[in-house]
């Protein structure tokens, strides 16, 4: 259902106050203008740059001495019958008790009068006592058929004031135009904009420009990030069991196995000693799945205004949705709702917080692939454990002698060294205890003493590196062989 057919049914259904929340403005004032339009309602908007106007006209004149928002506030109460009253950023005027006085005034002469009052703002700020009276519309991202729309919308606007070459292909579009999904209207203007106004061309050649512009613009919001996948499953030394798990799995995000009865796979839950491979395996999912990877920020979710910390990680959600297929990965994953697991300070926060995950990760259908990494399992709700939440717990242990050797082969190679070259057994045997991540280093240190002592990297070197620096298993030997205990019997070994 498109958000004008939305926005009628809670005028029809006499709700006397709306609250949108949006950056989108412009998108906003159309739908409502079309639905004042198809009821042949009256339509006013309110700022306090001007005050009062009639809404149907971008060039109506503002009404005299309207332009406080407790005299706004006093002149739309006022408005005839069958009206849509539209207030331009009121929220954050009801910090003041005169104008929220007014603004309850008004919701309960609307209540009585079947007017309806519209806020639109860019944050969710407002008053509870508000919200109470308050049904809240969220605006959707735009669909494909309207992306492509904007696209086209787009490039004729700039081709009229200078012409525009264009040599798209229509695989080149439908490629564009997925890209796109996931933002809003105007950042879909912006970086087609972006793309044309260098060069005055259009073409399957800035397929990369848009997505590096979209790239930037997730991350500047915070919530998600992209993330590079350079990695392939090859490039991790062992984890058989969850390299067999995914590739079976590889396929089964087509159409071709929903009509064999397959599901999509929702995600997995990676339990681990740190530096073990947990975060490597989630970019070598996307890598293998040939999927985007978002990496969703959980300390950047929580915000100071009441509310508005459930709206950042529903908003976070559904742009996720609207840019599957994708594999979103939760690092880390205790520390963003571990007092959910407890009473805290927070007034309930993280557990709503909580709430709303995992209501999302069992009934969510767009393919979106889970990734949740964990460290400390003792700080993990028991509720994200339960079977369903996730497809399958997996546990990464400390490297195997074999797969230590294949981790320090892998190493080497990737800094132009020929592992041949190396006693990989004996370096496979000096590092008993060591993660993967403390074995890159082992190399790294002693690539550092090879270059300033003028040598070639030796097999000495780095056994040398090996003993200089002791493994997490032995300083913090007691969480590890805790961790691995409570994993024996509740999870599938990754290796």
């Amino acid at each position: 259902m498109g958000d004008t057919k939305r926005f009628k049914q809670l005028i029809e259904s006499n709700d006397s106050c709306i609250s949108i929340v949006t950056h989108e403005e412009r998108y906003a004032l159309d739908i409502i203008r079309q639905v004042a339009l198809d009821l042949k309602c009256n339509l006013w908007i309110w700022s306090v740059t001007g005050g009062v106007k009639e809404g149907f006209l971008a060039d109506s004149p503002f009404i005299a001495e309207t332009e406080t928002p407790t005299a706004g506030l006093r002149y739309l109460a006022e408005a005839k019958q069958d009206s849509i009253c539209v207030a331009l950023d009121l929220a954050g005027h009801l910090k003041a008790c005169s104008v929220l006085r007014g603004m309850r005034d008004l919701i309960d002469r609307f209540g009585q009068n079947g007017n309806t009052l519209v806020m639109i703002d860019c944050d969710d700020t407002l008053p509870e006592v508000v919200k109470s009276y308050t049904r809240h519309f969220e605006i959707s991202f735009p669909s494909q058929q309207e992306l492509v729309k904007i696209v086209r919308d787009t490039l004729q606007h700039f081709h009229r004031k200078t012409p525009i070459e264009i040599g798209i292909t229509k695989k080149g579009l439908d490629t564009i135009v997925r890209n796109l999904r996931g933002l809003t209207r105007r950042q879909a203007e912006r970086i087609i904009a972006y793309t044309v106004i260098e060069d005055r061309r259009f073409d399957d050649n800035d397929i990369n420009r848009v997505i590096a512009s979209k790239r930037g613009m997730i991350q500047r919001g915070g919530l998600l990030g992209y993330v590079e996948t350079p990695l392939d499953l090859s490039e991790i030394g062992g984890m058989r069991q969850l390299k067999k798990w995914l590739n079976q799995r590889k396929g089964a995000f087509s159409s071709k196995a929903e009509k064999f009865g397959l599901e999509a796979p929702k995600g997995v839950l990676m339990l681990g000693v740190q530096g073990a491979g947990k975060s490597l395996c989630a970019k070598a999912i996307a890598a293998a799945w040939h999927q985007p990877l978002l990496r969703m920020d959980p300390g950047a979710l929580y915000a100071s205004f009441i509310g508005e910390s459930e709206r950042n990680l529903r908003d976070a959600l559904r742009q996720t949705e609207m840019m599957s297929p994708v594999v979103l990965w939760i690092d880390e994953i205790e520390k963003a709702f571990a007092s959910a697991a407890s009473r805290s300070a927070d007034g309930g926060l993280s557990q709503r917080m909580f709430g709303t995950l995992l209501t999302w990760m069992q009934e969510h259908e767009a393919p979106v692939f889970v990734v949740a990494t964990a460290n400390d399992i003792g700080a993990l709700p028991p509720e994200l454990l339960r079977k369903g939440r996730f497809d399958e717990i997996f546990f990464v242990d400390l490297p195997s002698l074999k797969v230590r050797r294949e981790i320090f082969a892998i190493h080497l190679r990737k800094r132009n060294r020929d592992p041949s070259k190396f006693d990989l057994g004996e370096l496979s045997k000096a590092s008993v205890g060591y993660s993967g991540s403390e074995i890159e280093q082992a190399v790294v240190s002693a690539l550092h003493e090879a270059y300033s002592e003028k040598t070639g990297l030796t097999t000495d070197q780095i056994l040398l590196a090996i003993r200089n620096s002791p493994p997490i298993s032995v300083t913090l030997a007691e969480r590890v062989q805790g961790l691995r205990a409570w994993a024996k019997d509740r999870c599938v070994p990754a290796d």
